[in-house]
């Protein structure tokens, strides 16, 4: 069975063929090539200005979190889980400059039958600490309150999702002009930041209903029929090998394979913010490897071949999504980010400064690829995989 027709049959789609059509002939805002919708100031009325705002939820990360909350009681992953929401947000805002004073509201829909009080406590009060942290490296995020909703009738477990506005000067906009000769650095999403708490697997909020399903073990299908549409194949149901607290080593450290999978998505703003600060001006170009994967750029160029031909070694996360799922690598590149979720592009000279600040942040960075003209948009992928290529 082909890939596609498994992420079909889950109801999912790494490209969103279907979404993407339905909004085509949609306003694209006053920069279509930006990677956030920008609007005028409708809030001021200055032309020099512009207004922003963003929605994003933690997708189907929530149900792997509610497995493991189950299976061990930690109520730590739905920390996570906020992070998620709120980084799916903040992150994509950050990619047209957007890195400080953002309002953000909630939206969370639970089956009150099985999402506790103080799952909805844990959440509640951990935005407030994640948004703390953050005003540590001057990114100041403003909570506006939002709705919390019983709607177990739609809602098998629980949806956590945020929305953000903010209003900025024009003239601070990162609007993507990738042209010929700039080069890709990358900033891994694996490892451990100097603002995280434990190992980050990488993955982010992208891919986990495959991720979950391909990875686990066929035991959690009677265990938690909540947890999955009744409507799946069973034979894609948990069709892997591994429980969640079995364990995986990582540089040396044991953790748990769930808590490996749930790892909180990785943001980038500390970093950003700095870059910004640093060199706005000499940037291209700025991609958030988010749904796409590593093709995810080709919604953001015209006439552009993207080569990436240094990409990061595959973090033990992905090597084991592929290793249960059989999953071809070309489409592993498609439905992750294999190791890199953000992209700057720029002129060689300047890269330099990119890859210091991502590390002063614990963050590895590298230069993965170069930006060349053609005929249409492409993105070439070689690796020690091989050789994958992606079109528009």
């Amino acid at each position: 069975m082909s890939d596609k027709y498994k992420y079909d049959l889950r109801g999912v789609s790494a490209t969103k063929d279907e979404v993407h059509a339905a909004i085509k002939k949609q306003d694209k805002g006053l920069y279509p090539n930006a990677f956030c919708k920008i609007i005028p100031d409708i809030t001021g009325g200055d032309d020099t200005y512009c207004n922003l705002m963003h929605a994003d939820t933690a997708g189907t990360k929530t149900s792997l979190a509610y497995l493991y909350w189950k299976e061990t009681g930690d109520l730590s992953v739905w920390k996570g889980i906020v992070q998620d929401a709120i980084m799916m947000n903040l992150d994509d805002m950050a990619c047209v400059g957007c890195v400080n004073d953002i309002v953000l509201s909630s939206t969370i829909g639970r089956n009150k039958h099985l999402i506790s009080g103080d799952v909805i406590a844990t959440i509640i009060n951990s935005a407030n600490d994640i948004l703390e942290d953050l005003k540590q490296y001057g990114v100041n995020i403003h909570l506006s309150g939002g709705e919390t909703a019983d709607v177990g009738d739609i809602v098998r477990t629980i949806d956590v999702g945020y929305t953000a506005f903010a209003r900025m000067k024009k003239s601070d906009l990162i609007v993507n002009n990738i042209q010929e000769g700039d080069v890709v650095v990358g900033l891994a999403s694996y490892g451990k930041a100097v603002y995280e708490d434990a190992y980050n697997g990488g993955m982010g909020s992208n891919g986990l209903t495959s991720a979950r399903h391909d990875v686990l073990h066929n035991s959690y299908r009677e265990q938690y029929p909540e947890s999955f549409a009744p409507s799946t194949p069973i034979d894609l149901v948990y069709s892997g090998t591994k429980r969640l607290t079995d364990k995986i080593t990582i540089d040396g450290e044991e953790m748990d394979i769930g808590k490996l999978i749930l790892s909180p998505t990785r943001t980038y703003l500390p970093v950003l913010k700095k870059i910004l600060d640093t060199t706005r001006e000499n940037i291209h170009g700025i991609i958030h490897c988010t749904g796409g994967g590593q093709a995810k750029v080709l919604k953001f160029v015209n006439n552009k071949h993207i080569i990436k031909n240094n990409p990061f070694v595959i973090p033990p996360l992905f090597k084991l999504i592929q290793e249960e799922s059989n999953t071809p690598w070309k489409e592993m590149y498609q439905v992750f980010n294999m190791g890199h979720r953000l992209e700057v592009y720029l002129p060689k000279q300047h890269t330099n400064t990119i890859i210091e600040i991502a590390q002063q942040f614990g963050i590895d960075a590298q230069v993965v690829g170069y930006v060349e003209n053609s005929v249409g948009e492409k993105v070439t992928i070689k690796s020690e995989l091989g050789t994958f290529e992606y079109f528009a």
